[in-house]
């Protein structure tokens, strides 16, 4: 073992993704542990009010997972057999399961390989008149050309955001979560703001949000007595973790500016050897991850894990996965699966950190 080798292996790990969380988060936590009320109390309300302003729209209903917010959502569009939604082919798999999981038909559509996402010309070819919905994905935080998607498709097609990273993110000045009739949020421990596992819909259409409060509680009314008037499901987000969520809706301007300043930091060392995200011109990307590309990945990936350094693949091609492999050839997607490299992201990171990551990717690039 040499000199160097060794010394890597006793650096400490450094890890993919971590939490921005403290003593705020624990107070807000202590107080529902005792209230005694741990779901279906007031801190439900209070994190979908900060998210709806956080967002700028009317309303949001918070659920158990992003997953559950893009199902609820497919479900409230009353998606089912003989519909179709277009999905990005470079996306995370829940995307597109949630349409199928509705008996809808998933329609993939090829993204640009450098931006990973959708191409809106390409939307505008799969239109056909049984296309219900566009499941716009904001991928790793950075914002759809939503203009360009909009003239890609009918009136009649609803566009919906998948804005799982993309809470902080702007197009053009308005927030991602805003554009769509409804956007699909997560709050998994990667995202800038956690609730451990949890996610959320946004919307302007009060008949939709009621849709989904009843769906997210087994479709119970809002009615003396109460009654179901459809089937629905159990995908509550408890108070516990509501109040894990809201002192950090609290300062997402901070966290957010702390992500910059990361995705800063591994620009300047990274962007002449690498590919490196970036947002266009007039927007504000929302830094869930720090995706670059590389020929070598593969490569890197096993290099910087073997250096104690996390990092993982980018996202899935859909249409390499069992159940969807019948949907066509896509190349854009193909070559992102091949070459995306999420490196380690968070608020915490120092520039040590950041330049130790650097400097183990580079010897790949």
């Amino acid at each position: 073992m040499t000199p160097a080798r060794a010394g890597q292996e006793r650096a400490e790990v450094i890890r993919l993704a971590r939490p921005d969380v403290g003593e705020a988060e624990l107070a807000a936590v202590a107080e529902v542990l005792a209230s005694g009320q741990l779901t279906m109390g007031p801190w439900v309300g209070r994190f979908e009010q900060a998210l709806a302003e956080a967002v700028g729209t009317a309303d949001a209903v918070a659920v158990s997972s992003g997953t559950a917010a893009l199902h609820l959502a497919m479900l409230a569009l009353g998606i089912g057999e003989g519909d179709e939604v277009i999905v990005p082919a470079y996306t995370f798999p829940a995307t597109a399961n949630a349409v199928e999981l509705c008996g809808g038909r998933a329609v993939l559509v090829d993204v640009d390989p450098e931006t990973f996402l959708v191409r809106p010309e390409l939307v505008a070819e799969a239109v056909t008149p049984r296309t219900r919905a566009v499941l716009a994905v904001h991928l790793f935080g950075r914002p759809v050309e939503w203009e360009e998607l909009q003239t890609a498709v009918p009136q009649d097609v609803s566009l919906v955001e998948d804005a799982a990273g993309a809470l902080g993110a702007k197009y053009r000045g308005t927030p991602c979560g805003a554009l769509g009739l409804m956007a699909c949020l997560s709050f998994h421990p990667r995202k800038i703001v956690t609730t451990g596992e949890g996610g959320a819909v946004t919307t302007d259409d009060a008949e939709l949000a009621a849709s989904l409060r009843r769906l997210r509680h087994h479709g119970i009314a809002d009615a003396v007595p109460a009654d179901i008037p459809a089937p629905g499901l159990n995908y509550r987000l408890a108070d516990v973790l509501c109040a894990l969520g809201v002192p950090q809706l609290e300062r997402l301007e901070s966290l957010l500016g702390a992500r910059e300043r990361v995705a800063g930091w591994y620009e300047e060392r990274l962007e002449h050897a690498v590919g490196v995200p970036r947002a266009s011109d007039g927007d504000r990307h929302g830094w869930q991850a720090y995706v670059v590309t590389l020929d070598r990945r593969d490569e890197a990936l096993s290099g910087l894990r073997e250096d104690g350094i996390e990092a993982q693949i980018g996202t899935y091609a859909v249409n390499t996965l069992a159940a969807y492999r019948d949907r066509g050839s896509f190349p854009g997607a193909d070559s992102a699966f091949a070459r995306a490299l999420a490196l380690p992201f968070a608020t915490t990171m120092t520039e040590d950190e950041v330049d130790r990551v650097a400097t183990a990717l580079l010897r790949f690039a």
